[in-house]
């Protein structure tokens, strides 16, 4: 088991709600740095990093790293260094190239039977690894208004079975527009489900308040929430709390990874996420192997690496415990097993 001194979180005034909590944010790469006691060697790739991608890291996912250690694996997924500014053969900004499955202002159609909707430009918190790090989401922002096209979209097709809040990340727009926009979804009759990815339930576990409750509990849609969780460690008691809410409104909880060079790449912490989401009611569903975004190449795994880990992976846990590994390959119907 991993054996943690977690920091103490530090409240800005009052900021007790998730909006609050989601303002105050770290968004400057010295401050993360003074704050987990990191030596000042590590200041200047900070700040290179930094320029290529902003930092935003709040409190309380703060609140669960190892104060002076540069290698912790929560910090690690956050903390610019100066290698994202290497180039790396077939490490480009667009690797998945949504650009080309972008059939309405922010609305992602590669699939079969379900689109994609950037519901908020906005994140929580910036993983370095993101391969949407150099998403255009001033040109995919849809306002109230431009949601009519992309509504008209979705009436207008009725294979869609399925609709998916993405970003960004979904819970990061207020409870209104997100209400009104699932109650838009709700009245399209070909529509069945309604599935969110997200990381706010895990970096602000506050985010899961009544006002999201209300609107989220009373859909007809059967509801899937997608988390990201990488490590165990990013799973404590409010999370827990936050997701046993979510399971009582009906929601059913999956877990997506990703497998990350220093952060999860060992069979001991896989195992161990496992289990630990399962305590908390949620289910692995993909390990991804790192999209090949630009400035992510450091926590790349090759393939092989990768099967021998699973399949190691696979002697230890239950079948249920087994996230699927995967890669998704642009143009490809559906993620492809590896």
């Amino acid at each position: 088991m991993i054996t943690r001194s977690p920091i103490p979180l530090q409240r800005h005034g009052s900021a007790d709600t998730w909006q609050q909590q989601l303002a105050h944010a770290i968004r400057d790469p010295r401050e993360l740095c003074r704050r987990l006691a990191l030596d000042a060697q590590w200041w200047p790739g900070a700040e290179a990093g930094h320029a290529l991608f902003e930092v935003r890291v709040p409190e309380a996912y703060l609140s669960r790293m190892r104060p002076g250690d540069p290698h912790d694996p929560l910090l690690r997924q956050v903390l610019p260094l100066e290698a994202e500014q290497q180039q790396a053969p077939g490490f480009v900004s667009d690797p998945l190239e949504e650009r080309e499955h972008t059939a309405r202002r922010g609305l992602i159609h590669k699939y079969a039977g379900r689109v994609l909707l950037i519901t908020s430009p906005a994140c929580a918190i910036n993983c370095r690894y993101c391969f949407r790090r150099h998403f255009p989401y001033e040109e995919n922002a849809p306002s109230r208004a431009q949601w009519a096209d992309t509504l008209d979209y979705l009436r207008q097709d009725t294979s869609i079975r399925e609709a998916i809040l993405s970003g960004g990340d979904p819970l990061a727009a207020n409870d209104r527009q997100l209400g009104w926009l699932v109650d838009q979804l709700e009245a399209i009759p070909h529509l069945k489900r309604l599935r969110l990815h997200t990381r706010l339930p895990v970096v602000i576990p506050d985010r899961i308040d009544d006002a999201l409750l209300d609107w989220l509990g009373r859909t007809r849609l059967q509801k899937v929430m997608v988390l990201h969780i990488n490590h165990p460690a990013e799973i404590d008691d409010s999370v827990i709390s936050a997701c046993q809410r979510l399971r009582q409104a009906g929601v059913t909880l999956l877990n997506q990874s990703v497998l990350l060079s220093g952060v999860n790449d060992t069979v001991a912490t896989l195992a161990e996420l496992s289990e630990r989401l399962f305590e908390a009611d949620i289910l692995p569903y993909y390990l991804h192997v790192l999209d090949p975004v630009e400035g992510a190449a450091h926590f790349d795994i090759d393939d092989d690496t990768a099967r021998g880990l699973v399949a190691e992976l696979r002697t230890t846990l239950p079948g249920f415990l087994m996230p699927r590994l995967v890669r998704e390959i642009p143009g490809e119907a559906s993620k492809t097993p590896l």
